[in-house]
């Protein structure tokens, strides 16, 4: 019997089922089994919110800003899991109404490129997959995801965007799907 061709999938967004569909055309021609592990970071709203008022609260702003209560903090934060929660499974439901073995779904709540790293090196993961929304900025400079992972890892990373298909990102010069 062939081994499981492990592939770890790192996504910044819900999944579509267009983008579940593309990920499972990657990997239709194996002749080898393929299971996903898809890593999802935590929805943390609680820390934006915090950041923004933050940033209000700085320069040339009407007044101080008055801090978040702990319960409402809370609140927030439970918000946001669930978001997050509904999102992962979702995105699983996706994947396996494209054909896709998902083996585990899991959100992380550290550093998104170590979560996937450590997991390919659980799963002994034959390639990543790393699927964001663009962020030119952090490309350019080779800060984004993708990169770090590349850094980090010893197998195959491909970057694809979110909620584009393949002939939409490839239109773009220096857009889409990235190294191998």
């Amino acid at each position: 019997m062939p081994e499981d061709y492990d592939v770890v999938l790192l996504v910044e967004e819900q999944l579509t089922e267009d983008d579940a569909r593309r990920v499972r055309s990657l990997h239709e021609a194996l002749e080898e089994p393929v299971t996903y592990h898809l890593l999802m970071p935590l929805d943390d709203a609680a820390a934006r919110i915090e950041a923004s008022l933050g940033t209000l609260g700085s320069g040339d702003t009407a007044g101080p800003v008055v801090p978040l209560d702990p319960t409402d903090l809370q609140a927030v934060q439970d918000e946001a899991r669930a978001r997050s929660e509904e999102a992962l499974q979702a995105s699983t439901a996706a994947l396996e109404a494209a054909g896709a073995t998902v083996a585990s779904g899991a959100l992380v709540s550290g550093s998104p490129t170590d979560e996937l790293a450590d997991k390919v090196g659980a799963v002994d993961g034959r390639e990543a997959i790393v699927m964001t929304r663009p962020h030119v900025v952090a490309e350019l400079f080779h800060l984004d995801w993708t990169s770090r992972a590349r850094r980090k890892l010893g197998v195959p990373v491909l970057h694809l965007l979110e909620h584009e298909s393949f002939v939409e990102q490839s239109e773009e010069p220096g857009d889409g799907v990235t190294g191998f």
